[in-house]
């Protein structure tokens, strides 16, 4: 059982050709992504080696042969018709409706109805597909996903709506929706992008998590993908490949707590999907007798401090608490988690699961759990029940394991 580590370390920002440079750096087929970007989109890509100031990198440059805006439904379509492999496919859809929902948010326009800008265009498709193409040639869906602090640079940017404030509408959108921990500067450029941002959101919401700092690992291999523009720093995104040095990790999390003793079973469901949704690790609802021995809840959310301020707001404004109570940071240790595409037959053709591997540190398999929204999207094409085919899934999974 792996307990390989991808550390993104987005010091510089982050765009949908820096990310993937720096998969090529780490060691991702070349041939193998410009085929599938040029496969996906109507350009032609270079994939060149500079320096960026001291630093040697990997340069992508994407030229479109057209710059047509299209709608989302447009774009959905042409990812779809462009042969990808199933599981790069779904995570590049993933990433595009996750940019779909931020122009929609940004606009005000139903995503059926919506005429994408820059994020319309040709290189955004391809980089996106270039992105999820080397990440999993690279096989890091079987890697824990760690970010670290994301900066967004500063000032204004010129865009097809004109001179916007940094970061971005539909990239301060984005990281709204996402559990990624961002900060402003250091120079006053537009350091990352909505593709970069929507890319970054995705993947270590799926395959990972935020992160403060470096964890306790040994590294193999460092990538650079250089970005375009003279920030007066180097311009890069650097992603870290390694082991992790324990089986169990130690996380930092807060605990927040608050007794409530007027809200409906209807709500406090509502809420507990509102909290996991927006970033809670786990959250409990506890039956409590509360003063004058009216019933209630005892409501137990634990998050990364960095979530604290939003979920606590939340839980008063869905609950109308007056107050929520903080356990100051807490310890947990966690078994080693990986993800694995696992492929099974349904309906007669091949689809790719991914599935959620749990293990102690002396590699023995704790739990097996197929992710519920892929399963969930087979069965919608298929017709089958998803229980089935989360039970296939893992039963493959097992199979695989116990041969390795």
């Amino acid at each position: 059982m792996t307990s390989r580590v991808l550390v993104l370390d987005p010091f510089s920002g982050a765009s949908g050709d820096m990310f993937i440079g720096s998969l090529l750096g780490l060691g991702a087929n070349k041939k193998l992504v410009k085929e599938a970007m040029e496969l996906a989109a109507d350009v032609t890509v270079s994939i060149l080696e500079v320096k960026q100031g001291l630093l040697s990198a990997i340069k992508v440059e994407v030229l479109q042969h057209s710059d047509t805006r299209q709608t989302y439904a447009r774009m959905v379509e042409q990812i779809e018709s462009a042969g990808l492999p199933w599981h790069v496919e779904q995570d590049v859809l993933g990433i595009l409706e996750l940019m779909g929902k931020a122009e929609s948010g940004v606009h005000g326009t139903p995503l059926d109805e919506l005429h994408l800008h820059e994020m319309g265009q040709q290189d955004a498709v391809a980089d996106i597909v270039g992105a999820v193409s080397a990440f999993h040639n690279l096989e890091l869906s079987g890697s824990r996903v760690l970010c670290m602090p994301v900066s967004v640079g500063g000032g204004y940017v010129d865009t097809a709506h004109g001179l916007l404030p940094v970061p971005a509408p539909a990239t301060l959108f984005i990281l709204d929706l996402s559990n990624l921990v961002w900060r402003g500067g250091p120079v006053e450029h537009e350091l990352l992008t909505p593709t970069g941002a929507a890319i970054l959101a995705y993947l270590v919401k799926k395959y990972g998590s935020p992160c403060s700092e470096y964890p306790q690992m040994t590294s193999s291999v460092t990538g650079y993908g250089a970005g375009s523009k003279d920030t007066g720093m180097p311009n890069v995104l650097r992603l870290v490949l390694g082991e992790l040095d324990a089986g169990l990790i130690i996380d930092h999390v807060e605990m927040l707590e608050t007794n409530v003793d007027d809200v409906t079973g209807e709500v406090m469901g509502y809420l507990i999907q509102e909290l996991m949704d927006d970033g809670a690790l786990d959250v409990s609802v506890i039956p409590a007798t509360m003063k004058k021995g009216r019933s209630g809840f005892l409501i137990k959310v634990v998050c990364r401090s960095e979530d604290t301020n939003r979920l606590a707001h939340k839980i008063i404004a869905v609950t109308g608490s007056l107050g929520v109570r903080l356990i100051p940071v807490r310890h947990r240790l966690t078994a080693l988690r990986r993800m694995m595409d696992i492929e099974i037959q349904a309906a007669g053709r091949p689809y790719q699961v991914p599935v959620k591997v749990g293990c102690d540190n002396k590699g023995n398999v704790l739990n097996i759990s197929a992710e519920f929204e892929d399963c969930r999207r087979i069965a919608q094409k298929t017709g089958l029940q998803v229980k089935d085919l989360m039970r296939r899934a893992e039963e493959a999974a097992r199979i695989h394991l116990d041969t390795e």
